[in-house]
């Protein structure tokens, strides 16, 4: 059973970076074929995926969000990381880490909120 945790604050302010990791269990994040996506969800709005690192270690951003976004692993904690740059109150949202496969999403974690605000 693959399981997946998000962690990071729950509050950043404008202009910062958010950094949120996700620590994955039941299967190594180097196995083929799977990719791991970060995903959010607004308030009100749809979810929004912003990019992936795939298990050869390959990204892939958003073309929306790709200035702004940066993902990372730690192959010997079995984590991926997202990194988001000069954040706004409108970057506000629940935040979600999945596992890619085969062109949807077979695991999720189960959310994070953050909310930027001074």
């Amino acid at each position: 059973q693959v399981q997946l945790q998000e962690s990071g604050p729950g509050l950043v302010k404008p202009s910062q970076t958010l950094s949120l990791t996700c620590t994955v269990s039941g299967r190594s994040i180097t196995a083929g074929y799977y990719a791991w996506s970060w995903i959010r969800q607004p308030p009100g709005k749809g979810l929004e995926w912003m990019g992936l690192i795939a298990y050869d270690d390959k990204t892939y951003y958003s073309p929306s969000l790709q200035s702004r976004t940066y993902i990372s692993r730690d192959t010997s904690k079995n984590q991926f990381s997202l990194h988001l740059s000069s954040v706004t109150p409108e970057d506000t949202a629940v935040f979600y880490c999945a596992r890619a496969f085969s062109g949807g999403f077979d695991y999720w974690g189960q959310g994070t909120q953050v909310t930027v605000s001074s």
